[in-house]
């Protein structure tokens, strides 16, 4: 990463920083970073996350580069999914009142939409985005104070996860498959990845409508009414892994909706 500094010194810092943060301290406070780097305090690495000037989003791309190095596979999938931090007050970019399956509840926090990619070699996280809720979006006044950058616009979770699949396609990321859960499963996203030739595996709520392409068996009606009509033998019972209540099982059914290598789009549709 060191081409992203301007000077030896603010590298060397940004590695220092990153080399507290994977540390054994319980607390990565400031004076506890500086500390482990052999700092005399906090204003060097502060300086890293403040005052200096260097591209995020480029940093974003060496580490997406580097974890293909070692993970890079044309069958991997690509994980979509967000999770929520935990925050007071109001000050903090994109802190609101909103759900998150972190607490399980409506709380105060920031909420991060991340892509990992997870192949037969590995995983890693290679994209993120941080949220920012309309009340964030529609205020000029917060977003500068928070240094957000001129021209953000509001997007949706789902639409910070399209950006990231339209990234990794640009950028010539192997992989095969997108996986997520029912934020992400219907509308842009399906598309996108039909007209990209991806294989996909997204959640949808029970009342979510599918129909089956032409010449592919007939399926047609909500996920309630098709489960209702698959029959028994139709079933798999998979484990997702360990919980903290034991093996997570769920039962699965395959429906052939459509076929993807046989598909030729265009910007109207199929």
């Amino acid at each position: 990463m060191r081409p992203l500094f301007t000077q030896d010194r603010v590298a060397a810092s940004a590695g220092a920083f990153l080399d507290g943060l994977l540390g054994a301290e319980r607390r990565k406070t400031g004076w506890m970073r500086a500390e482990a780097a052999g700092d005399p305090g906090p204003w060097r690495q502060q300086a890293v996350l403040g005052r200096g000037r260097w591209d995020a989003d480029a940093l974003r791309d060496v580490v997406r580069d580097y974890a293909l190095e070692t993970l890079a596979d044309p069958d991997a999938v690509l994980v979509l999914d967000e999770t929520g931090f935990l925050k007071q007050g109001k000050a903090l970019c994109g802190v609101h009142r909103q759900y998150t399956g972190s607490a399980g509840k409506i709380t105060n926090c920031q909420i991060g939409v991340f892509a990992a990619y997870a192949s037969r070699h590995g995983h890693a996280f290679v994209d993120r985005a941080l949220y920012l809720p309309k009340t964030w979006a529609s205020d000029p006044a917060r977003l500068a104070a928070a240094h957000v950058p001129e021209g953000t616009a509001f997007s949706t979770k789902p639409g910070l996860a399209l950006a990231m699949i339209e990234r990794a396609i640009a950028a010539s990321v192997p992989f095969s498959w997108v996986a997520a859960d029912t934020g992400y499963g219907v509308g842009d996203i399906e598309m996108a990845l039909r007209r990209a030739g991806k294989g996909y595996v997204l959640g949808v709520k029970s009342d979510h409508l599918f129909k089956s392409w032409v010449g592919k068996p007939p399926v047609a009606g909500t996920a309630e009414v098709i489960v209702d009509n698959l029959a028994p033998s139709a079933w798999v019972r998979l484990s997702a892994g360990e919980g903290t209540k034991g093996a997570r099982l769920y039962d699965w059914a395959y429906c052939e909706l459509a076929d993807l290598e046989g598909a030729v789009y265009d910007q109207t549709g199929l």
